[in-house]
């Protein structure tokens, strides 16, 4: 027998509160910290604070929910996940709408901070955000993961997670140029616009082993009509920052440079140092292209109706890149003439 002066300790039934792993950023991240929140920084013993910048809340993620009532809080580190049910769907969506307005809210904070984080890397942030890729499909149900997207200057980003420093965000686990990427596909997965349809957007790069697809999954019909812009506009501003492409390939049977210049257009010339290159072998602007087609493996067809004939280029490699170029150039062009809203 062991006498015990206060049981209370053993009566008492823990917070379950107490138990969540999910703390504050960590102390390695001070750039996109809780400075300057107005949250207080005090909190009792059943109660936890969790900072809603660059988190990512989602429904029908973790788990199937065909009631509406669940909806799930991850934390910027992609770590930890806290799945909150109300009583009924009109209480969820309420408090999903309210958490999801303040973490939109906190996005343009975190894109100043995140910039003046990277000001030496040459990438201008100019979207950031959580979004839900799609892995596969089996037996009819869809696999999402979370992934963090940037949208700079000229590339979009993919990570796992938000990087706190700057050597993890100049590693992401994808990169794709904006230059040779497309929106091919924005709105409901279900041809329907209620509220309960599947919102997502697609993307297509051209790179050198083909074609790289993405479908994206959002929360809002708003968040979709964000990312739909921001990424056309990326396409575009980068065509008019970048402004010239060059390629080496062959040409009857002739080792020849192809320059795509943004206002330009189309620019062959020799790419032999003992050939003068000054004097290009033809140059066409964007209207003369009448026709233009790959085989997806290595030969670009450019048609200018002109007295070469259609232009049969060996590129050496996948032409996709060229392709996609192309087209962002002349959408830039189009969009800029307004003939495109």
């Amino acid at each position: 027998v062991t006498y015990i002066q206060e049981v209370t300790p053993y009566l008492k039934k823990p917070s379950l509160i107490a138990d969540l792993a999910w703390d504050s950023l960590p102390p390695h991240s001070p750039h996109l910290g809780a400075a300057g929140s107005s949250s207080p920084n005090h909190c009792a013993k059943d109660s936890k604070i969790f900072p809603l910048k660059m988190c990512y809340i989602a429904r029908n993620l973790s788990m199937p929910d065909p009631e509406s009532r669940l909806f799930e809080l991850h934390s910027p580190d992609g770590r930890h996940v806290i799945i909150l049910r109300s009583k009924d769907a009109v209480a969820t969506h309420a408090w999903f709408t309210a958490i999801h307005t303040t973490i939109t809210a906190l996005i343009p904070q975190a894109l100043s901070e995140l910039n003046g984080l990277l000001n030496l890397s040459g990438r201008a942030i100019q979207h950031v955000g959580w979004l839900a890729e799609q892995q596969k499909v089996e037996g009819g149900r869809q696999h999402w993961k979370p992934v963090v997207v940037v949208l700079t200057d000229k590339d979009m980003l993919l990570y796992d997670s938000v990087p706190w420093n700057r050597d993890l965000w100049s590693s992401p686990t994808q990169s794709h140029p904006l230059l040779a990427t497309r929106l091919v596909h924005s709105g409901s997965a279900r041809g329907s616009p209620g509220i309960s349809s599947e919102l997502m957007f697609a993307t297509r790069t051209g790179s050198r082993q083909g074609i790289e697809m993405h479908v994206f999954h959002v929360e809002t019909h708003r968040d979709l009509s964000t990312w739909t812009r921001m990424l056309v506009q990326g396409c575009h501003s980068a065509s008019e920052l970048i402004k010239e492409v060059t390629l080496g390939c062959t040409w009857n049977g002739q080792d020849v440079k192809l320059i795509i210049h943004y206002e330009s257009g189309f620019v062959m010339s020799h790419n032999n140092s003992a050939v003068d290159s000054s004097s290009p072998l033809f140059q066409y602007p964007f209207e003369r292209l009448k026709m233009s087609a790959d085989d997806g493996i290595r030969m670009l067809y450019l048609d200018f109706g002109g007295p070469e004939g259609e232009l049969h280029l060996d590129l050496h490699s996948c032409p996709k890149p060229a392709v996609f170029v192309i087209h962002s150039f002349l959408s830039a062009k189009v969009t800029r003439m307004g003939l495109l809203v």
